[in-house]
């Protein structure tokens, strides 16, 4: 049986500008999976997923950019990770945000 497990990184919260996830690490999972949810305010969000191999540098994993507007839920897979993650965002306007990281073996 696989194992797996989501991690709820942001609930409900507001940004009006950049912001970084709090780290997650990740190590034993071959499969991750980003949902990221707009449930308010009048902006939009671009979101890049970013890697590290001790959870303090980070480089971003690669050059793709995942635009979120305003009531959508949009989800997209992230590959080759190694050992932590986590997701760097460029907030344009204010945005209230549901982040959640789902993981399997």
């Amino acid at each position: 049986m696989r194992q797996s497990m989501t991690a709820v990184l942001e609930r409900d919260t507001t940004f009006d500008t950049r912001f970084a996830t709090e780290p997650y690490e990740v190590a034993w999972a071959g499969e991750a999976r980003w949902f990221v949810q707009h449930i308010g305010g009048d902006g939009t969000a671009t979101y890049v997923t970013q890697v590290s191999p001790d959870g303090i540098t980070w480089c971003d994993l690669d050059d793709q950019e995942h635009v979120v507007e305003p009531g959508k839920l949009v989800s997209w897979p992230a590959a080759g990770f190694g050992h932590w993650l986590r997701l760097r965002a460029k907030v344009e306007g204010s945005v209230q945000v549901r982040i959640h990281l789902a993981v399997k073996a």
